[in-house]
């Protein structure tokens, strides 16, 4: 785990070696259950470490003071194969959080994995984003929501900051030119109850592409309305 090693490091992290053996255990698994079902193209042990696993906790360079409490928790939505949360947990013990990944097979990956990395107060939903937001336990709820590789930032608002509480944060994490996208999604932003924070660039040698945060606060409760019925946010975004 070298490159994640040293990665991290460059991002402020110094990771313990428990950690880092759960890292490869991750990857040992991660790449034995891909074998019967698609779980990532990406398989390469550097790669893997980089693409997947550091990508994932870029996230730490916009999150708050109180993620190492408790009483903190997190969404993730369309975990996959559990990022970036899944690699936070490992980092952060302490929060609650909720894995909302819609594909069954994918689910039985995460609970598979949770147990062998022993991650404690963590949730697997088998669910849409659309139809979880809806349901008391989880609308407006969390205080960091994340999401990677999702969908176009117009649809991704609608799909995620209703799981948001006011005062809490939604962190997209996107890579490219994104300029245009963010622009679209301001009046998404706004009707979906939030505020654009920043958009701000990941500073790292590691990665051969730009890769950027989208950090949108929430500053007042979402309209019941949304989001809208599964397939419209995306097929008809704000």
């Amino acid at each position: 785990m070298e490159r994640l090693i040293e990665g991290a490091g460059k991002l402020g992290m110094k990771l313990t070696t428990g950690q880092v053996k759960q890292f490869e255990l991750y990857y040992q698994e991660l790449v034995e259950w891909n074998k019967k079902m698609n779980l990532t193209a990406i398989t390469d042990y550097s790669s893997v470490q980089v693409k997947h696993f550091l990508d994932s906790l870029t996230v730490t360079l916009a999150l708050p003071e109180e993620v190492t409490s408790p009483d903190f928790n997190i969404v993730d939505i369309g975990t996959g194969a559990g990022f970036p949360s899944v690699p936070l947990k490992i980092l952060f013990p302490e929060p609650g959080l909720v894995l909302l990944e819609p594909t069954r097979k994918k689910t039985a990956f995460l609970h598979h994995i949770i147990g062998k990395l022993a991650l404690k107060n963590v949730e697997v939903l088998n669910s849409r984003a659309e139809e979880a937001a809806h349901l008391p336990a989880y609308r407006e709820q969390f205080a960091l929501v994340l999401s990677r590789a999702v969908a176009l930032l117009p649809t991704l608002v609608e799909l995620a900051l209703p799981f948001c509480r006011i005062g809490g944060t939604f962190i997209a994490q996107k890579k490219g030119e994104i300029g245009e996208e963010v622009t679209r999604a301001k009046e998404a932003i706004a009707v979906l109850g939030g505020a654009l924070r920043q958009t701000r660039k990941v500073e790292s040698d590691e990665f051969a592409d730009a890769r950027y945060l989208v950090i949108i606060d929430k500053i007042h409760s979402t309209p019941g309305k949304y989001p809208r019925r599964p397939g419209v946010p995306k097929r008809r975004p704000i």
